[in-house]
């Protein structure tokens, strides 16, 4: 059983765990489809997404966030046979200062924070976090972004930078969980790395699910939402 009280520093994954973006991610793409007579569900329209951004997201040296977004649009469009349309690309590396945050982010990581460290582990670049940050309404102890180690999870740049940024804070390996909704880019390298961690399997959401060891990774704890996360370890 994980308890919070074995823990210092509580480390999570941001798109998908706090900030709901699967709707928002599906929707514009779903409009764009409908613009350019491609027939496609939500479902198949998300895993096109996901299968484009963890090829795009191994490239080195490694794009900001907004032109990961602009080449996945450019790989779906040529998988559907369709020319790129220039402005819905612009628009979708856009789309991050929109996604909305879960119901349950706000309060449950400020009640973490009144009894550990919290910090933000995310595949997305500096500016988009800092609008995600004003929809949580919070301030993270520690945030790590790809822009700041120029590679993506499931890289180990994320991790190794977070455990070092914690290390100063007097916060050892051994008191940090690791909290994520995607298999692949979170709970994969926590399980190499030999941190504890609980996966969040939010309803009906399919990033990061598949792929990469996603199949044999290995939570601590599984939940369905940040709230019973917070039940389950408190």
């Amino acid at each position: 059983m994980l308890r919070l009280s074995d823990f210092d520093a509580v480390t999570f994954d941001v798109y998908g765990t706090l900030i709901d973006w699967e709707p928002s991610i599906a929707a514009f793409l779903g409009a764009w489809a409908t613009k350019n007579g491609i027939t496609a569900t939500d479902d198949a329209l998300i895993m096109s997404f996901d299968r484009a951004r963890a090829e795009i997201q191994k490239e080195r040296p490694a794009h900001l966030y907004p032109e990961v977004l602009r080449r996945c649009f450019d790989r779906i469009s040529s998988e559907h046979g369709v020319p790129v349309d220039r402005d819905m690309r612009e628009g979708f590396s856009r789309t991050p200062h929109d996604w909305p945050a879960y119901s349950d982010t706000e309060a449950g990581l400020k009640r973490l924070q009144a009894s550990a460290k919290i910090g933000a582990l995310s595949n997305i670049d500096n500016a988009s976090l800092a609008s995600s940050c004003a929809k949580m309404n919070i301030r993270f102890d520690i945030i790590v972004t790809a822009e700041r180690v120029g590679a993506y999870k499931p890289s180990d740049e994320h991790f190794a930078t977070a455990l070092a940024d914690l290390d100063a804070l007097g916060i050892p390996r051994q008191r940090v969980l690791h909290v994520g909704q995607s298999l692949r880019a979170d709970i994969t390298p926590a399980n190499r790395l030999g941190l504890k961690s609980a996966w969040i399997n939010r309803p009906n959401r399919l990033l990061g699910l598949s792929g990469e060891g996603a199949a044999e990774a290995q939570p601590d704890l599984t939940v369905s939402s940040l709230a019973e996360l917070l039940e389950a370890i408190a």
